[in-house]
């Protein structure tokens, strides 16, 4: 007798028909609903989310204040085009988030729909400012995937590819990741050649950084090279870009990540989790610097949609009015504890943990003392949690580290069964391999 395929098989036979194979997914399944930090598959079965939409659900998945004021929105108007007509939400949406910005002095914002949009536009405002064409990112970056996105991101594969010839002007320099051997000197001496091999310091625009990398590995800079970088920046005249999109609204226990390490940015690219869900990005920053392009030079059709800002709104009142910051602070705190008890059970599998707060990732290596990465035991420690009811996500540059984006408001007790399976899973994933 033929068994009937399930629904998730039934649905992901249809996604290989009609979606390219660049699209990828992670996981073979199909969601029917979700809430909070759980989801549901058109099966039935529930998972614990970990990987949040890839850090755009810091507030969960549809919070009540974000389907309410969403929904009051709806009713109102979905479009006009802001630079065609504009509207409130648009404008409480910058000067709240303005407010929250560790920039001193005139604050300007202004929004668009992903976080790519962000950063070309930060690079767009940092040039034009400057009128120099010269911008340094780092290695194992991500900061899209248009043009500009594929260009300054530090990662080839799978982002560049076939994909060249890339934007002109973009230099790399390290990373600090001092599990690899790279330290804060080391990494400032890297950025100093690129100055003395590839691009003069007076023809740089900007400086682009995540204040922790996010699909490079969850690799948090150290606050010594972060202030090193923006005494550098700021000796030279170059426009400090923090690349806000997966670290920002929260993740870290701090409202922006930057905050940890005391530097003060002159730009700050922003989206994923300040929509709630919706689709919405920004640039962030300096009046002065943010008003250089001329009138026109910015700008998008959706951009700020009014149904994202209302969601956005809705965001900064769960922050403010459920204590999350605080609540992401001890749930940071929890997670490290068991990341850790977790690495002194496999110490032969768990090379490193690290992170700020609650945005975590362990390495799984081969042999510790080589650290060779092993992305077949992080694959199929992927498959063993999904079937035990956790859904994870693998970032870094061999696709062997574990990042947790886990909902920020999930409950201890969800917080705790998660690591539970997490350590369950990886001791059937390691006993297979034996």
């Amino acid at each position: 007798m033929t068994q009937t395929p399930s629904k998730n098989q039934a649905l992901i036979e249809r996604r290989h028909k009609i979606v390219p194979r660049g699209v990828s997914q992670v996981h073979p399944i199909v969601v029917a609903r979700a809430e909070g930090g759980k989801i549901w598959d058109v099966d039935g079965n529930e998972y614990l989310d970990w990987f949040g939409g890839i850090g755009v659900l810091n507030v969960g998945h549809n919070h009540p204040r974000v389907v309410e004021a969403v929904e009051k929105q709806l009713r109102r108007y979905l479009h006009t085009c802001f630079p065609g007509a504009a509207y409130e939400p648009y404008i409480e949406l910058a000067e709240r988030l303005a407010a929250t910005a560790p920039i001193s002095g005139d604050k300007k914002a202004f929004f668009l729909n992903t976080g790519v949009e962000a950063t070309e536009n930060a690079i767009k405002i940092a040039r034009s400012f400057t009128n120099r064409p010269g911008v340094i990112a780092f290695r194992g970056s991500f900061h899209g995937r248009t043009l500009m996105g594929m260009t300054l991101t530090g990662k080839s594969n799978p982002y560049r590819q076939n994909f060249g010839p890339f934007a002109p002007e973009v230099y790399h320099a390290p990373y600090p990741n001092e599990y690899h051997g790279i330290d804060t000197r080391k990494a400032l001496d890297g950025l100093h050649e690129v100055f003395d091999t590839q691009i003069q310091p007076e023809r740089v625009a900007a400086v682009i950084i995540e204040p922790q990398l996010g699909e490079g590995g969850f690799v948090p800079a150290p606050k010594p090279f972060l202030k090193a970088l923006r005494s550098l920046t700021q000796k030279h005249g170059i426009v400090f870009i923090d690349d806000e999109v997966q670290t920002g609204i929260g993740r870290t226990g701090k409202f922006w990540a930057i905050e940890h390490a005391e530097v003060e940015p002159d730009l700050i690219c922003f989206a994923k989790s300040i929509g709630g869900g919706l689709p919405i990005g920004g640039v962030l920053g300096k009046a002065e610097i943010m008003d250089a392009p001329a009138v026109g030079g910015l700008g998008s059709t959706f951009g700020g949609n009014p149904l994202a800002c209302a969601a956005a709104l809705a965001v900064l009142d769960i922050f403010e009015q459920e204590n999350l910051l605080e609540k992401a602070q001890k749930l940071g705190e929890l997670l490290h504890e068991g990341f850790r008890k977790i690495q002194a059970r496999f110490p032969q599998a768990v090379g490193d943990v690290r992170g700020l707060g609650p945005m975590i990732a362990m390495e799984l290596v081969k042999d510790p003392s080589s650290k060779s990465p092993d992305p077949q035991l992080t694959n199929r420690l992927l498959e063993v949690a999904r079937e035990k009811g956790l859904l994870l996500f693998k970032a870094g540059m061999h696709a062997n580290v574990i990042r947790c984006l886990v909902p920020l408001v999930v409950s201890e007790a969800e917080a705790r069964k998660g690591l539970e399976i997490l350590e369950a899973s990886l001791e059937q994933a390691l006993n297979e391999a034996r």
